[in-house]
C-alpha cells in the first residue's frame, strides 16, 4: 500500500470548522471520541438480479433525530472569513463534507454481513471494542446473499450491509437507493473443481471449465469475474464440449453444497471455501488475485440507505473509523485478528489464517471509487448490467473525514498514512 497525505478543500474546511464552531453541540444521544476538526485541518500534511425477502434476526436499529443544523444557515462569520463560503453549492454527499464535529446522531448500528472472513473488519472492530470506543452500539447478524443484505437496508432493519461490488453496482443500476461508502475486501474469490476431471489433462485456469457444469450465483462478483475470464479466452457460455454451462444458485453455499451432486463438475468460490475446498480434496481452478485480469477486483463494500447516510453523517464517521483501526490491528496482530473472526465465522484457524494472511484477498476499508467504477464498466460492456451514473451513489468523503481524524490524532502512525496514500490514488 502506498500513502500520502489528501489535503481538504478550503470549501470543506470552511464548512467543517463552521460546523464545529457554531453548528454543533453535545447530542444526549453520544458523542464520538473525534478529535475537534479545526484540528484535522491543522494536521493535515442471487438467481437472478431482484432482492429477495431478508431472513436476519428481527434486529433494529435505533433511528434517532438528527439535530445538526444546516451549514447554509449559518452566516459566513462563522466560519471566521468575511468572504461568502460556497459550501451550499452542491449538497451531494460525495462532493462536499458533510459537517463533522464528533456528535453521532444515532448510536445503535445494525449490520449485515456474509459467511466470509474476508468480512473480518467487522468482526475485529466488535470483538476489540473499537466501535464501543466511537460510542456505538453494532449488532451484527450473518445473511446467506446479497439480495437479503439489500432489502435489509431498505427496509430499515439493517443500518450497514457488506454486500459484494457487483450486485451493489446493479442494485443501484436498477434504481435501489444504496451507496457505496467504504470497502471491506479485494479478491478473495475463485472456483474449484472435482479432481478427476484435472487428470491427463494439460488445460490450466478457465480451460478446465470447458464441457463442465459450473455451479455459481447469478449476480455476483464470481459469476461476473468467470464471464469476464470466459470471454477474454473466447470460451462461449452453454451446453457443448468447448462450452462451460453454468448452473446458479440462490447463494455460494448452495452453490458450494452442490458439488456433492454428481451433475456439477465445478463451483464458484469465496473466503473461506476456496480453503474448506482444497482441504476437501477439490483442485482450485483460479483464484482471482492470480489473475491479471482481475487484479485488485474490488469485491464486497460497505453499502447504506442513501438517506441513512445524509441524515447521520457523524455516527458514520463513526463507524468509519472504528473499521480503520481494525485494519490497523489486523495488519498488526496475526493470532488476535484469527480468534476474532473465529467468533463468528467457526472454522479451522489455519483456514482462517490461509484466506486472511495467504496473499489472496485483501479485507481494506478503503472505497476504491476506481476500482469500482472500472468493475462497473466492465461488467456493462458484457452486458451483465444496464449503465447509470454512479457518482450519485458513492460517498468517499465519510471514509475521508474518518481517517483524516484518525490521522490528526495520530499524525506518525505508519498504517493510516500507507491507508491515505491508498486512498490519494484510487478514489
Amino acid at each position: 500500500m502506498k500513502q500520502t497525505k489528501k489535503i481538504l478543500s478550503l470549501t470543506t474546511c470552511l464548512l467543517l470548522i463552521a460546523s464545529f464552531t457554531a453548528c454543533g453541540s453535545v447530542s444526549e444521544t453520544g458523542t464520538s471520541s473525534i478529535a475537534p476538526v479545526a484540528e484535522v485541518q491543522e494536521n493535515a500534511p442471487a438467481g437472478d438480479s431482484s432482492i429477495s425477502e431478508a431472513d436476519s434476526n428481527d434486529s433494529s436499529a435505533e433511528n434517532a433525530d438528527s439535530e445538526t443544523e444546516d451549514c447554509c444557515a449559518v452566516p459566513a462569520d462563522c466560519c471566521g472569513d468575511s468572504e461568502t463560503s460556497d459550501c451550499c453549492k452542491d449538497k451531494n454527499t460525495d462532493t462536499e463534507s458533510e459537517a463533522f464535529t464528533g456528535e453521532l446522531e444515532k448510536t445503535t448500528f445494525e449490520l449485515g454481513h456474509l459467511n466470509s472472513t474476508a468480512h473480518l473488519l467487522a468482526f475485529v472492530a466488535k470483538e476489540e471494542g473499537f466501535f464501543e470506543e466511537e460510542g456505538l452500539t453494532v449488532n451484527l447478524t450473518q445473511f446467506s446473499s446479497a439480495g437479503e443484505l439489500a432489502t435489509g437496508l431498505e427496509s430499515g432493519k439493517l443500518d450497514v450491509a457488506f454486500i459484494g461490488s457487483v450486485p451493489s453496482l446493479t442494485f443501484q443500476s436498477q434504481g435501489h437507493d444504496l451507496t457505496i461508502f467504504g470497502g471491506a475486501m479485494t479478491n478473495g474469490h475463485g472456483y474449484v473443481i472435482k479432481s478427476e476431471f484435472t487428470q491427463d489433462t494439460d488445460a490450466t485456469g478457465v480451460e478446465l471449465l470447458k464441457g463442465r457444469n459450473v455451479a455459481s450465483v447469478k449476480n455476483s462478483v464470481q459469476d461476473a469475474e468467470l464471464q469476464l475470464l470466459l470471454a477474454d479466452a473466447g470460451i462461449e457460455i452453454g451446453e457443448g464440449e468447448d462450452k462451460v454451462n453454468i448452473v446458479y444458485f440462490d447463494s455460494q453455499k448452495d452453490a458450494y453444497s452442490a458439488l456433492a451432486n454428481a451433475s456439477i463438475d465445478a463451483a464458484s468460490v469465496y473466503s473461506p471455501y476456496a480453503s474448506l475446498a482444497a482441504s476437501q480434496g477439490y483442485e482450485i481452478v483460479y483464484r482471482c488475485s492470480e489473475e491479471p485480469l482481475l487484479h485488485n477486483q474490488p469485491c464486497c463494500r460497505q453499502v447504506a440507505d442513501t438517506s441513512a447516510l445524509t441524515n447521520n453523517p457523524n455516527s458514520y464517521v463513526a463507524f468509519e473509523r472504528a473499521l480503520i483501526k481494525a485494519y490497523k490491528f489486523s495488519q498488526e496482530n496475526e493470532d488476535a485478528t484469527i480468534a476474532d473472526v473465529k467468533q463468528h465465522i467457526d472454522i479451522e484457524e489455519d483456514f482462517i489464517r490461509t484466506e486472511v494472511y495467504g496473499g489472496y484477498g485483501t479485507s481494506n476499508p478503503d472505497p476504491d471509487k476506481q476500482g469500482t467504477v472500472a468493475l462497473k464498466d466492465s461488467i456493462v460492456k458484457l452486458g451483465y448490467t444496464e449503465d447509470y451514473d454512479i457518482d450519485s451513489h458513492y460517498n468517499t468523503k465519510i471514509y475521508e473525514t474518518a481517517l483524516n481524524s484518525l490521522i490528526s490524532e495520530n499524525p506518525d502512525d505508519t498504517v493510516y498514512k500507507e491507508l491515505q496514500a491508498h486512498f490519494e490514488e484510487f478514489e
